[in-house]
């Protein structure tokens, strides 16, 4: 028995496999790619030499150059702060707190937060800052 083989070039081309392809590479993608979580509280952060990248946490305290405090995107008065990280550390896997201080907030206002978290129970502290241009 004899097969024919023919020997013709492909006229049509599939777009199915390239489709998968991309689709495959849009979900590795986006498994892949690190989500950060920013406040919408606009604070002029310091500036720093040596920057290192944190690590994404729920917890962000924002302090505004009105010396307003914001937990994420909640304002709040500084003796309800320790309350409310209180009840928010339950959540989460380590105790972790941002602190996103405005460049002209006086370091007693900071002091002030960092006493809030450590009555709360949080013992690691970030104070988050920009990268200084040279």
């Amino acid at each position: 028995m004899k097969f024919e083989s023919s020997r013709k070039p492909l006229s049509v081309f599939s777009l199915s496999s390239l489709t998968d392809i991309v689709f495959l590479l849009l979900i590795f993608f986006l498994l892949t790619s690190q989500f950060v979580i920013q406040t919408g509280v606009k604070v002029k952060l310091p500036a720093s030499k040596l920057n290192e990248q944190s690590l994404p946490t729920k917890l962000i305290v924002s302090i505004t150059e009105d010396n307003n405090i914001y937990l994420g995107s909640e304002q709040m008065d500084i003796s309800q702060l320790a309350i409310n990280l209180d009840k928010q550390k339950e959540s989460l896997v380590e105790n972790n707190l941002v602190i996103r201080a405005d460049k002209t907030v006086d370091i007693d206002l900071v002091i002030q937060v960092i006493d809030a978290a450590k009555s709360a129970g949080i013992d690691r502290f970030t104070i988050e800052t920009e990268k200084q241009s040279l």
